[in-house]
């Protein structure tokens, strides 16, 4: 069976990530017996300036988007784009907007990446916690088995900084054996179809 290193640069404060993780896992059953693929997680910071601590996500929203109104609006959207793949977005909880720093250090040193990004994922959209805190990302870390955080972890700025380089812009992003690459959080069968066709083209 054909191997494919599939890359996917994302950030856990994002609700398209999620959602494009959620459809990966469904493209990648669509796979099964087909291709063997290899996933691996890379950093994308997209608010790299926020404090460590994070700031008020209230602050963070109005800023971004103009109005609260507004960004209840965008909110409405994802909330039931997220139904449909088994999310319960809690934009409601969440009262804090956090650097993801250290996140992506952890998500970097787990030897399950999967498992990680997943409570990551789950920590800050459905449960309303701040994963910028030292505190649940040691919960987070003991609960996925994670041994030495945060004392062994590397630095993942000079990782984040390749991502960037390769001309990467927006999340979540998939790339195929740092070839090809498709930006956005597509239906699993059309995703499928984009690893198919890497695989074929990487031959």
């Amino acid at each position: 069976m054909k191997k494919l290193q599939l890359e996917v640069a994302s950030d856990v404060v994002c609700p398209w990530c999620y959602i494009g993780k959620r459809r990966l896992e469904k493209a990648l059953d669509l796979l099964k017996g087909e291709l063997e693929v290899e996933v691996r997680w890379l950093p994308f910071q997209l608010n790299p300036d926020l404090p460590a601590d994070g700031i008020p996500r209230a602050d963070y929203r109005k800023a971004k988007f103009g109005s609260l109104e507004r960004s209840k609006q965008m909110d409405a959207r994802v909330i039931e784009e997220g139904k449909g793949e088994g999310i319960e977005f809690a934009f409601d909880r969440m009262q804090i907007q956090p650097n993801t720093t250290q996140a992506h250090r952890l998500i970097g040193f787990a030897t399950d990446q999967d498992a990680v990004v997943t409570a990551l994922f789950k920590a800050h959209f459905e449960e309303g916690r701040n994963i910028g805190d030292p505190k649940v990302l040691a919960e987070i870390a003991a609960q996925c088995g994670v041994k030495g955080w945060p004392v062994k972890a590397p630095d993942v700025s000079q990782l984040e900084g390749e991502v960037r380089e390769m001309g990467i812009s927006a999340v979540p992003t998939f790339i195929f054996e740092r070839k090809h690459g498709v930006s956005g959080a597509y239906p699993a069968p059309t995703l499928a179809d984009a690893i198919r066709q890497a695989a074929t083209s990487t031959v």
